[in-house]
């Protein structure tokens, strides 16, 4: 046998311990039906001193032997391989695993059964009975797996059967590779808003900056072979010796920040319609958004991680392609759990730099000392949007909590745009909901908030 990529199955090294007593083990109920009567056959024979009694069980007790012998002795060579398309697949999508088996020995195989191990998540155990594969033949199959809880999931190792032409005797053979299958949380498309004192044109989150605040604080570099030399710095030219011309102005992208909470004890219930599901769910539609509208983007959660933690800030976006950041961040939801942690400080502290552009978090449960954390938040941020849970109403017969509204008002005071989310919500509808309420404390204070950073 061999596995995949051409490796064996089993070392020589195993054959030689225990190999033919594994095999031995692997007799079929029919195999060890007929060794029971071959050996009582023989035992009545002894004792009866029937000579054609003993020739017949020595046929009864000798047949499931030499299958299993010769099914031992077989040196078949098969190769397999899997593949998964695709690879990452939303809660509650289908991924098609295709298995494929090549005969690379000289001789053909017997009947064999495939069996590929899933997790019972993905659904049943598939398996396949395929007919004997003639010498340099393959055989394709393939099968679906589907999950609503998203998680990293493995597939594999592949196992194949052996049976003998008389089912007497059967030897499973398991390849040692396997492959992982990623279910990332669902994803809804958003509406693009607009808040109030952002310049119009709403779309892609740039912005451009000139690399210079005045006469005396350019920056010059020197001349190359097409520059305009209406921008040629003429001052610099003559400390320098050479020619230098101003540096052209600079693309820059809006920072957004996703702050998720996962505290224990801010979310009760489970399963795929939980607020925490929820709350998951919202911060991956919000971050697959905000990367097609351009902004560099980090995930943050309450224990002060943040993905993908590279580039300035942590922010990705400005020198890794987008597909590749949002993947990056996606495999972190995917596995995202509740944390033991109670409080939100030391999500607190990586906002403390300030500069943070636009934030938009999604809360559980906040009490007194939490919604003033999450307030203070709002201090580093040019905007900051806010989707606060209340666990007491997304739990089946769970009560209201009162002071959820309390805590929407500290946090508006604050200057959050705080929404409370009622049990299966949709997030494209309060994303509306907040960009209009956004829009009308811009107005109502002359345009002054939001201006500080935009979000769409």
């Amino acid at each position: 046998m061999a596995a995949a990529g051409g490796l064996p199955a089993e070392s020589a090294d195993e054959r030689g311990r225990g190999g033919l007593w594994a095999a031995l083990a692997g007799l079929t109920t029919r195999g060890r039906s007929f060794l029971a009567a071959g050996v009582a056959a023989a035992i009545c024979a002894f004792v009866l001193g029937q000579e054609d009694l003993l020739r017949v069980g020595l046929l009864l007790a000798v047949l499931p032997l030499v299958c299993t012998v010769v099914l031992y002795r077989t040196r078949y060579r098969v190769a397999g391989s899997r593949r998964l398309e695709p690879g990452r697949v939303p809660a509650g999508s289908e991924a098609r695993v295709q298995l494929r088996i090549d005969n690379v020995s000289r001789l053909h195989t017997g009947l064999l059964m495939l069996q590929d191990r899933v997790p019972y998540v993905l659904g049943p155990r598939p398996r396949f009975v395929l007919d004997r594969v003639e010498a340099g033949g393959k055989r394709e199959v393939s099968y679906r797996v589907r999950s609503d809880l998203r998680g990293r999931y493995p597939l594999g190792p592949l196992q194949l059967r052996l049976t003998d032409p008389f089912g007497m005797c059967e030897l499973t053979r398991a390849f040692s590779a396997y492959d992982t299958l990623t279910v990332i949380p669902r994803t809804e498309p958003l509406p693009p808003v607009r808040l109030s004192g952002e310049a119009a044109g709403y779309g892609d989150g740039r912005h451009r900056s000139l690399a210079l605040a005045g006469e005396d604080d350019v920056i010059p570099r020197g001349y190359r072979h097409g520059d305009d030399l209406r921008r040629v710095h003429w001052r610099s030219t003559a400390r320098y010796g050479e020619l230098m011309v101003r540096r052209e102005e600079q693309p820059q992208r809006a920072r957004c920040t996703v702050l998720l909470d996962t505290r224990d004890i801010a979310y009760a219930g489970a399963g795929p319609d939980s607020a925490f599901e929820w709350a998951v769910s919202g911060a991956a539609s919000a971050l697959v958004h905000m990367l097609e509208r351009g902004f560099s983007v980090r995930l943050l959660t309450d224990t002060g991680s943040s993905v993908p933690g590279e580039g300035a800030g942590g922010f990705a976006g400005t020198t890794q392609d987008s597909s590749d950041s949002a993947g990056l961040m996606m495999d972190t939801l995917a596995v995202v759990d509740h944390s033991d942690g109670g409080g939100l400080s030391r999500a607190y502290d990586v906002l403390r730099g300030g500069n943070e552009g636009l934030l938009i978090g999604f809360f559980g449960d906040l009490d007194e000392e939490q919604a003033a954390v999450a307030a203070k938040m709002r201090r580093r941020s040019g905007a900051a949007v806010a989707f606060v849970l209340d666990s007491g109403l997304w739990t089946q017969g769970g009560p209201e909590h009162d002071p959820v509204e309390e805590r929407l008002r500290l946090l508006r005071e604050a200057g959050w745009t705080a929404l409370a989310v009622p049990p299966g919500a949709a997030l494209p509808d309060l994303w509306r909901r907040a960009g209009r309420e956004r829009t009308n404390a811009g107005a109502a204070s002359g345009g002054a908030a939001g201006t500080a950073g935009g979000w769409s």
